[in-house]
């Protein structure tokens, strides 16, 4: 097989019975994918197969795709429109504006978790000099490694349950130079007493019996980082219990929830003794985040 052909109207393939017999170069690999993916989402899987910009792939529609390369984005192609969530095939996802390494071990980071970042730093004066921070249920890390980065005097303590999700936390922290410090935990079981200014998390939240469990990407990400009981409030009312005898006077835990979760949440901080308890809102105007400052003893 050739390893070049001519880019006109009359050479885009048809229906193949292999999809890499007619894939030549980029032109032909996006007119294979049309109709099956996003074309915005073909773009994506090209450029990390060939290590350039999404407006690389658009501007050169006659690159020349090795067989093996072509193998590959069939590969990647079937696995999308399969359902696969791109972040997946890709193994990496932004937040805040770098990049972080994902697996099916770990939940993919959303824009909205962000929020929560810009909350805590929102309450981090010049005078908070070294705050300790807690990361429960850290995932990938972005929450953990993002605030260490963003605050460099910070100490941050990050756990989960899952070996295999604070493998993944570690790399990332180590790829992008951030100091953390990683425990195994099944929320706050293995974690000592030390007083935190901040317990931040993104919990499980989602009912167990949620049909969105069963649809998009989420079908794909672990379960047990998903859904938290019959209302999906079981591991929210677990950390709001657990958390003022980790807080310092004066600290704050911030969790961010489901679209309709905010009443509850708030319900359960005030009623657990939280001062200043308030909800923030997302970029699509949802109250997506809500918080409490443990009161001073």
């Amino acid at each position: 097989m050739p390893l070049r052909r001519s880019i006109r109207p009359s050479c885009w393939p048809r229906w193949p019975t292999k999809v890499i017999d007619v894939i030549a170069c980029i032109g032909e690999a996006l007119a294979v994918a049309r109709g099956r993916i996003p074309a915005s989402e073909a773009r994506l899987l090209l450029g990390a197969l060939l290590g350039c910009s999404t407006a690389q792939i658009a501007a050169y529609p006659e690159r020349v795709l090795t067989p093996g390369l072509a193998a590959r984005f069939a590969d990647l192609l079937e696995r999308r429109a399969a359902g696969e969530p791109v972040a997946y095939l890709l193994g990496t996802r932004e937040f805040f504006g770098r990049d972080f390494r994902v697996t099916p071990a770990v939940l993919i980071p959303r824009p909205e978790t962000e929020l929560i970042v810009e909350l805590v730093l929102a309450r981090v004066t010049t005078n908070d000099g070294t705050p300790r921070i807690l990361d429960l249920g850290t995932g990938s890390g972005v929450l953990a490694v993002t605030l260490a980065l963003e605050l460099p005097g910070a100490r941050l303590t990050a756990v989960d349950r899952s070996a295999e999700a604070l493998d993944i936390a570690r790399v990332n922290a180590a790829a992008l130079g951030a100091a953390v410090d990683f425990i195994e935990s099944d929320w706050f079981a293995a974690v000592d007493g030390r007083g935190f200014d901040f317990v931040v998390s993104n919990p499980p939240y989602i009912p167990v019996d949620d049909p969105h469990l069963a649809e998009g990407d989420v079908r794909f990400e672990p379960t047990g980082a998903l859904a938290s009981g019959q209302a999906g409030l079981d591991d929210l009312a677990r950390i709001v219990a657990g958390a003022p005898a980790f807080l310092m006077p004066g600290g704050w835990l911030m969790m961010e929830h489901g679209y309709d979760q905010a009443a509850s949440v708030r319900a359960l901080l005030a009623g657990a003794g939280f001062d200043a308890v308030a909800s923030a809102r997302d970029l699509a105007g949802i109250e997506r985040v809500s918080y409490g400052c443990w009161r001073a003893s």
